[in-house]
């Protein structure tokens, strides 16, 4: 008996141009989902326009130099609750340590990680000097608070503080 010899498999144009293309054609595939996950995920920049922003560096240091001189404090506390809810209460005074009544503040809760969890807090002022909001739907976790004061429409205070949630 003779044993049978098998022929091998012959590499012809058409082998090679299907390997290549289904090379490529995982490559690419796995790129492109690599792309829209990115960009889905991308939770956005911090300003618009570096150049915009630059432009304005100057008049943002010369605002913070005008705050410092107030001598203003400003305390803000913030407490979640097991709902979601966060309620931020905010009491400001200025040098002599008189309230500082018939301002408006704004607050936001930015998450660092991710624009999309942002929460804005209105404030209402419920005594002299003293501001409270709440915002719905802020999760466990480090958060940056965000707090401006305008009085007649121009800004007279920022302040931005980390914290944590739980």
């Amino acid at each position: 008996m003779s044993p049978s010899i098998s022929k091998p498999r012959q590499l012809t144009g058409k082998v090679v141009l299907a390997m290549l293309v289904t090379f490529f054609g995982v490559v690419f595939g796995v790129n492109a989902l690599m792309m829209t996950l990115a960009i889905k995920t991308l939770p956005g920049t911090e300003v618009d326009s570096a150049y915009a922003a630059s432009l304005a560096y100057e008049s943002e240091i010369a605002a913070a130099r005008d705050q410092d001189k107030r001598g203003w404090r400003v305390d803000a506390h913030v407490e979640r609750k097991p709902d979601g809810q966060a309620a931020l209460r905010v009491e400001a005074r200025d040098k002599a340590g008189l309230p500082l009544a018939g301002m408006k503040f704004f607050g936001r809760l930015e998450r660092p990680s991710d624009k999309r969890f942002d929460r804005e807090i209105v404030l209402a002022e419920v005594g002299a000097g003293v501001y409270r909001g709440d915002a719905s739907g802020v999760l466990p976790g480090r958060w940056e608070l965000v707090l401006e004061g305008d009085q007649d429409g121009i800004r007279m205070f920022l302040s931005k503080n980390r914290l944590e949630l739980n």
